[in-house]
């Protein structure tokens, strides 16, 4: 199994706001966090691509 995709960090708290800082999935939805890949952003679910604007 690979490395687990440690979900708390992609979060952060703001008073009493919970901040959400992961790109999440326009397909699957919100439950699904988005892997950075320094030019590109990529759904491990539904293998959607989204390249970053330079």
């Amino acid at each position: 199994m690979g490395k687990q995709a440690q979900l708390w960090r992609k979060y952060r708290i703001e008073g009493d706001k919970l901040i959400k800082q992961a790109v999440h999935c326009p397909r699957c939805g919100q439950g699904y966090a988005m892997a950075d890949h320094g030019d590109r952003y990529y759904c491990g679910h539904c293998r959607y691509t989204q390249f970053k604007q330079t």
